[in-house]
Formats: structure tokens, sequence, C-alpha cells
């Protein structure tokens, strides 16, 4: 179906929200599934005026946790605004000014033509009064105060002196009191500094504030009336007023966590932040080179009507609005595979919510034969409910989730409330990040919902910018970063070190600092360091471990630096591909949300089905399964990712994704070999098999293997010690073979499962030690025999060719020969003849390998390698390592190879994303803002009768240092600037 409207596109963003300053950080911490709830800071309120964990005591709050954003420098000389403005001016109004400059630079990079400026409106979602209009209503009531004491009995000299106390604690009215407690005057104050001319206005629908103010900048956008629009939502509202707003209707969780859909919900938590999106229409953005985030497809809004109470949410009212947004969308909720719900962690709201989407969504055409193919989640997890803002964050989420091809999680679920059924619904709840996994039949697609009291309804339909204009660049959230160093003399090379240290000292980050490094990095210097760091922190500590070092000679330290001196190591690269025991749920997952090359191989292949029935499904979906929450039930997952039928291809597709990224990198392989199945993956990256063709003969080779194996099988790895592969020969009788010789240290038995367990027992009687593997069945024994056969009819209309680079047979450890034919033979005999492993790995070192990458997961055949080749010398690399992040260990892989003296193209590692942003020291006039209301300290005026000395204002203490006269930074705010105190 045709969409209703013109698309919009999300041009910019600007983030404040709890643990992050802007859009990279914050999505840095929803991906990383951070948890930034906290307790009250004692620049909003002390918890010990105020807290009580009785609900019902009066003026008392059961809460004492919530989302708080961090400390930012406001410049008022920037921004031209008089210092002695900044305490009557709430913070919501300062902070927006922040995010908003933020933002149009993310939109135009400096570029700002005079004419978009004239047509740029501000429309921002405000929940009505701000927390200084509490502030200043409260010094208003001195005649309560007075009237009090005089009835307590207090002289009259001594009743003004503790008013005058009471009242000192207070900001002052002055003349820019009134406009600095207005709601509207967030958007005016923006657009004022700004300079833009364009509407600005707020608009107030309680939580569902920030898309009430986006369903009109949509309206703005599609009447022609603005070119960008400045949209989203502003909240810092979080003092005690606000908790005890919401503790007396009991809203908050009383266990004091947010946990959307989950079992033990019992109420939400409140955040605070600022999230603004910039919009412009579609066609416009691509005119113009703006950087594109996403396309918004279709708003759809509603109210409840009558209901039972004002705040009640009610599911029909909001499927309402879900309707109306894929009535004018174009497609349907079949399509979409994320939706950021309202997900306040209240049982009634969340019953209700997930009720309305289930109405939707259930009547899909999709839902009558599918379920579970759409992510369900809520960044309130992570930050609280955001009120005003909520809807800005939940979309900023959805962008960027659009954006990076990452499906994001919800954390804080255990056991997803059982009265949902979610499970037989077209949802489930994603708790860990995983790649956005899509084939190119429609773009991927992501739903928004907000809501709020008074039954304002909104649901935003948006999918990914699939266009050819300018993508924004991703956001890069690398759990770790490769730094690589080179240097002419050890002495310079310490030189360059201290360099990066001062750099870090001075504010650059840890991606910054690393894309720097690839940039000049020379593999043919003499010395070369490599270093990957998690964070700042550990790459001053592992500089530290290596300095001392740097003059010495070449040296590896496990988990730290890897240094080379001299000449790159001789010899040729073999790339060696890993079989079945090598699979994990959720392998290369990590490389594929880092990488674009990576997930592109999953990409390219997500058309492809496999199985029958309700078990058809692409690979991705095997791979990255739906969240679970049970042993049972993950058990359940990996029993069937083991399964010969899906984890050969598995294995294909995610050897497929470390290749091209090493490609990509510009390494590759003289020669190929691989484990068992690997061989098939090495003779794709041969040439010999493209990699579709891979797949399917993956898929049916397993399938053949799984049919063959009537009898139960099983295989043990058994350590020889100082044992000899004949002493085990001796003791082991057919039909148990030996199936694999692995390396000198280690040979596996295969065979019927009982006569497996049977030769296990009496060689461990014997002196030797062995370990079940976690496979189907007795691979390369006569379990399999049965398949070879059918497997070499399959094989004949299968596009093989000779491979283009040599690879190397298991079954006789040496180059392939024979021409196609011959690979097809081999390939069919394969599965039932025993690996050589070992020997292949000999007869590579004697035709020059010197260098072997394991491309694919896990690093069982590195250690084969090193168990072969033993005290020979030789450089054997894993991608991958087991329980270790996925993209971590391909960086450590290739820090191994630019220390070692490869030539790697380090700055692709960086190509297409956004490095983090140096971080600034604050200007000396800079005043440190949080959400709290900024205040000069009030001085204590002591020894008043016995009164006692007054507690602290409960707002950010601040000391006011900028110079009276304004900078020409920015246009100077109209003020008398009568003085520069607040007295």
């Amino acid at each position: 179906m045709p969409a209703k409207h013109p698309p919009i596109a999300v041009v910019g963003l600007g983030a404040l929200f709890p643990g992050s300053t802007d859009a990279n950080g914050m999505w840095r911490d929803i991906v990383a599934g951070k948890d930034q709830l906290t307790e009250i800071p004692k620049a909003h309120w002390l918890i010990d005026d105020f807290y009580d964990p009785d609900p019902k005591a009066p003026d008392k709050t059961y809460a004492r946790r919530g989302g708080f954003i961090p400390e930012v420098a406001f410049d008022p000389l920037e921004h031209g605004m008089p210092p002695n403005v900044i305490p009557a001016t709430d913070t919501s109004q300062l902070l927006g000014l922040i995010v908003a400059k933020q933002l149009l630079e993310d939109v135009t990079h400096g570029n700002f033509p005079d004419a978009m400026r004239e047509r740029t409106s501000v429309i921002i979602g405000i929940t009505s009064a701000q927390e200084l209009l509490v502030e200043m209503g409260s010094r208003l009531q001195r005649p309560i105060w007075v009237r009090a004491l005089r009835e307590h009995g207090l002289p009259e000299d001594e009743v003004n002196k503790v008013c005058d106390r009471i009242s000192g604690s207070y900001t002052p009215w002055q003349e820019n009191t009134f406009p600095g407690l207005l709601g509207n005057v967030v958007a005016g104050r923006i657009a004022n500094r700004l300079n833009l001319g364009g509407t600005n206005c707020v608009v107030d629908a309680a939580c569902a504030s920030a898309f009430g103010a986006l369903a009109m900048a949509v309206q703005e956008l599609h009447l022609g009336s603005s070119d960008l629009v400045i949209t989203g939502g502003v909240e810092t509202f979080n003092d005690i007023f606000m908790f005890m707003c919401f503790s007396k209707t009991t809203a908050l969780s009383f266990s004091g966590d947010c946990r959307p859909f989950d079992a033990k919900s019992d109420g939400t938590m409140l955040g605070e932040g600022i999230g603004l999106i910039g919009l412009r229409r579609l066609e416009d953005a691509e005119r113009d080179g703006n950087p594109i985030y996403a396309v918004i497809k279709g708003i759809g809004s509603s109210s409840d009507g009558r209901a039972k109470s004002i705040y009640a949410p009610v599911s029909a009212g909001q499927a309402k609005a879900l309707r109306r947004a894929y009535e004018v969308s174009g497609f349907g909720p079949e399509s979409v595979e994320l939706v950021e719900a309202h997900g306040t962690g209240t049982k009634a709201g969340d019953a209700a919510e997930f009720g309305g989407l289930q109405t939707v969504f259930g009547e899909s055409p999709r839902a009558q034969h599918d379920t579970q193919w759409c992510a369900l989640g809520s960044i309130k997890s992570q930050i609280g409910h955001t009120k005003a803002a909520a809807g800005a964050a939940g979309l900023i989420k959805a962008a960027l989730a659009l954006h990076n091809k990452v499906l994001p999680p919800t954390i804080k679920v255990d056991t997803p409330n059982p009265a949902l059924k979610i499970g037989e619904t077209a949802f489930y709840l994603n708790t860990a990040a995983k790649p956005w996994v899509r084939d190119n039949s429609h773009p991927r697609r992501a739903s928004v919902s907000s809501f709020g009291f008074g039954g304002s309804n909104f649901h935003i339909t948006m999918e990914e910018y699939v266009g050819k204009a300018k993508r924004a660049t991703r956001m890069r959230t690398m759990t770790s970063e490769l730094v690589a160093t080179s240097a002419e003399t050890p002495a310079a090379l310490i030189q360059a070190l201290d360099t990066v240290l001062t750099d870090l000292k001075a504010g650059a980050s840890l991606s910054g600092v690393a894309q720097a490094a690839a940039v000049t990095f020379d593999p043919k210097a003499d010395c070369r360091l490599a270093v990957v760091a998690s964070s700042v922190e550990d790459l001053e500590k592992q500089i530290g471990l290596a300095k001392p070092k740097v003059d010495g000679p070449a040296f590896d330290l496990p988990g730290g630096p890897t240094y080379g001196r001299g000449a790159k190591n001789a010899g040729t690269i073999a790339f060696l591909f890993p079989g079945q025991g090598s699979q994990s749920v959720g392998m290369g997952r990590d490389l594929a949300m880092a990488f674009d090359p990576a997930r592109q191989a999953w990409d390219d292949h997500a058309h492809l089905t496999f199985g029958e029935g309700a078990e058809k499904e692409p690979l991705h979906r095997v791979v990255f399964p739906p969240s679970v929450f049970t042993d049972e039930a993950r058990a359940a997952q990996a029993a069937r990712l083991t399964a010969t039928e899906w984890v050969q291809p598995a294995l294909g597709i995610a050897s497929i994704a470390v290749l091209r990224m090493l490609r990509h990198l510009g390494v590759d392989g003289d020669v190929f070999g691989g484990h068992s199945f690997g061989e098939v993956a090495a003779l794709h990256a041969a040439g010999a098999i493209d990699s579709t063709s891979l797949l399917k003969i993956a898929r049916r080779r397993g399938e053949l293997m799984r049919d063959a194996a009537t009898t139960s099988g099983a295989m043990w790895a058994i350590a020889l010690g100082k044992k000899t592969v004949a002493e085990l020969q001796s003791q082991i009788r057919e039909p148990v073979v030996i199936a694999n010789r692995n390396s000198k240290k280690q040979v596996v038995i295969a065979g019927p499962t009982e006569a497996v367990d049977e030769a296990a027992a009496t060689l461990k009687a014997q002196g030797f030690k062995g370990t079940r593997l976690p496979v189907a069945t007795a691979f390369h024994s006569s379990v399999v025999a049965g398949s070879v056969e059918p497997f070499a009819q399959f094989l004949k209309n299968q596009p093989i060719t000779v491979p283009t680079k040599p690879a190397y047979a298991n079954t006789t450890a040496q180059r392939y020969t024979g021409g196609e034919d011959g690979i097809r033979a081999n390939l069919a005999s394969q599965i039932a003849s025993p690996v050589r492993f070992s020997e292949e790995i000999e007869t590579m070192y004697a035709d020059g390998v010197r260098t072997f990458v394991e491309v694919g997961p896990g690093a069982v055949l590195t250690g084969l390698v090193k168990d072969t080749l033993l005290d020979q010398p030789h450089l054997a690399i894993a991608t991958d390592r087991r329980g270790a992040n996925g993209a971590a260990s391909f960086l450590q892989a290739i820090g191994t190879l630019v220390a070692h003296g490869f030539e790697v193209k380090l700055e692709k590692l960086f190509e297409g994303t956004r490095v983090e942003a140096r971080k600034e020291a604050p200007k000396p006039h800079a005043i440190m803002l949080s959400g709290a209301n900024y205040a000069k300290p009030y001085p204590p005026k002591e020894g008043s009768a016995g009164l006692p000395k007054p507690n602290p204002p409960r707002r950010a203490e601040a000391v006011v240092t900028a110079p009276a006269v304004m900078s020409n930074h920015a246009p100077q705010e109209e003020s008398s600037l009568k003085s520069n105190t607040q007295d």
C-alpha cells in the first residue's frame, strides 16, 4: 500500500540523558545495556528529608532512585547571556540550548545557510511548568511562615530573621525570573539565541509531549511552512515535587527498578533528559546532502475518550493510534521488526500497552502463521521514565537501531510477565544487543510508542534510509580499540607512546587515539607495538607495561601488548576454517555489530531459508535467536544449532563474515585449509565455490549426515600426553575409529555411542585423558558413511570450479588436485574418512607457510597448530576467542599481524563510523549545570538567637565567575544588568 504523506528524514540528533552527553554516548550505553539509575543526587534533594518506605506517609516519597543527567558546562558568554540571568533561568532552558546547538552542528556541520536558518522552527515537548516555578512559588509563601511563627510565640524580630533565612534559600525574584520559569521559553530561548526564524512553541501532552511536538513538526514540513524543524522533548523536572506527584499515585517502583514487561515489574522510575531531533523533508535532505539517520513514514495519534480515570491507560485507544500510523505509512506491522514501547514498567500500563500492540499486530496476515518476529523493548529500563522527553529517547534509540543495523536490548527482564503470553504473539523481549540482519525485500522497519496522562496516544513508524544520498556516520560502540604505533628505534617508539599518553591527558578519546594511530602506523618500521585496550585507563596501563620492554626482543604478553621488531615473519599465510564443535549461539554477533562488511555477509544470505514447515528459518534466526529466559530454553537453542543440518551452514556464514572483514582490511591467505566441514569453507575462500553454494552444500551435507546417522554416535577428544597414536590404536576396536588426527597431542575417536563410551573408559584406564565433544553424531566414521554416496550425487549439480589459490584436503593432507570432479569426489569421501589435520599442517609448513590464521568462530584450530608445530618457528592467530568479545578478539588478531609486520589497512577499521569526540575542558567562566536548577550558595547567617544553622539549598551549587562584560560570541540578551549578584 502506498504511503499517504511524503517521508520525513531524521537529519540530526542531540541528546543529554543519564550517563551520556551526546547521541553517540547514549547509543553506546544502550548497546552495552548499562543501567544508569542511581540514588537521588544531593544536588536535587536529600533522601533523609523526604524518604519514607510507607507510600501513605504525608509529604514523603517511597522512592530514592532515578535517572539523572551528568553535569555539563554551560558557557554564558558563548550564548550571549548575562551571568546574573542564570540563577533566574530554569535549567531546562539552558540545557535545551546546549543540546540544540549540538543538534544543529550535527545537521549542518557549520554550513547553515541564512535561508534555512530563517525557516528553521523549534517545536518541543514540555510538561507544563518547570522546576523554577515551584521554587519561586515557594518563596512567596512568606505570609504562611510568618503566621506560623507568630502563632508559635516567637518575637517579631525573630520571626523576620527566620523568614529572611528561609527566603534566602530561594533564588530572589528579578526581571528575568518570569521568562526563566516559563516552559514555552525552552523553545523560545533556542530560537532566540541561535537566531532561528521559524515557528517556536512547546507542546504539552504529559509523558507523550515529545511526540505531540513531533506530530506538529511533521505537519509544518508537510505544509511547507518550515524547511528544518528542531523537535523532541526536554525534561529536567525531577525535584521532590515531581517525585511526590508520582509517589502519591503509587506509580513509582517499590523495588527501585524499572522492569518493563517483566513478571516482577512494580512501577516506573523517574528520569530526566533532553532529546532533540532534526527533521527535514526527505527530498530536501537528499538534495542538500544532509546526513540521514532514518526516515519517518507515519504518525498515528488518538485519545482514549471516556475512560475509568484520567490517567488510566486504555488498550483500545492506543490501538487506534497504531492503526492510524500504519494506515499512512505504506506498510503494515508484519514488516516491523522492532517496537520501542512506552514500557513504563507499571503493571497496568504494560498490560494495556501490550494489549493494544497485540490487537494491531495480531490482525496482520503474518500473525496467522508466524510468531516472535518483532523485538520489543523500552529504554526506560536503563534511564527511567523521562516524561516529556520519553518519546524522544525512544525515537533516538529506534533511529540509531535502524541506522546502525543493531537490535538493541532491554535490561532487567528476568522472566516475561506470564499474563502477556508473549511467546504466542508477534513479539519477543530482546535482552541482548544483536545484529539486525535483513534481506533486501524491504528496509529495516521500527515503530515507537508514547502515551501520556489524559489519554494522549502516539505511535511513530520509521524505516532505515536506503537511498543513495548521504547517510550519517555510524555510531561507534566498540568495547575495545586497537592502538598501533611504530618507529624506527625503541627510543622513537617510546617518544611516540608518550605522545599518545599526552594526547589522552588532553582529553582525546580512546577511539580518537586509535584512529589517529591507524593513519600513521608503518608496518615496515623496525619497531611495532599493538595494544587492544578497553578504556583510556587500560591503554595507559598497557603502554606502561610495554615501554620498559621495547628496547629488548619481540614479545606477546597474553591479553596485553604485542611487540615486533625487524622484518615481518617469513613465509606465506594460511587461512584455516573451523568445523563442528566451534559453534555457539550468538557467534559472530559482536563483529557483525561493529563492522559493516561482517554484517553484510549475513544480510547477503538472509534470503536463504532452510527446513520445512515451522522449522523453516533463515540462518541468522538460528544463530541469533530471540532471547529466552530459562536454562532449558537456552539448552534447546544450543541443541538446535548443534544439529548437523544447522551447524554446518551456520559455521559457513560465520566464517564468511570473518573472511570478508579480513579482506576488507587487505589481509588474505596464500593457501587455504579447514577442519572437517571447514574444508568446504576453505574451498570457498580459495575460489572454488561461491558463498551461496557454500551454504547450500553445507545444509545438504548436514541433512545427509543427520539422516545417515541411524545409530547414535559420539566423539571423544583424547589427549595423548606421553603416549603414542599406536598405543591408542591398540586399545580400540571397530566400529570405533580414529576420526581426527588433530595434533601431536590430540586425536579424536568416533563411532556408535555405546562403543565409543566403552573405548573411552578403556583408554582412561590406560592413562589417557579425554573429553566428550559437543557434536550431534560421530563424524568421519561408519555412523555417517551412508551419506557419502548421496552427497556425491548432490555435488554433481553444484557449481564447483578449480580453486584460484591452493586449497588442502583433510583426507590426503595434500593440496587439492584432479580438477572439479576430484574436488567433488574428495568432499564426498571426506565425510566418512579420517581427518589428517596434523599432517595437513605439517605439509603446509613444508610448503613454506609460517603464519596460520583461524577464520571463524573459536580458537580450536589455533591450538591444534601450536600443538602440531611445537617449537618450530611459526605464528598461529585466532580471530575469535570463546567467551570474549568477538570484535575485541578480531582486533587482537589484527594487532598481532601488524606487530609482526604484515600490511593491514588499519584506517578501514574506522570507515563510515564516528569516533568519540575529544573531551574539552570547561572554559574558566563556564558554569556546571545538572538537571537541578543552578543557584549560588546561600551564605548562612550564624548566631541568630539560638536559631539552627540552615541546611544548604537542595540545588546544584556553583559560583558564577563570568565577568559582567559580555563577549561578542553571541548577541547579548536584553537585560538591565542592574546587578551581577542575586542579593
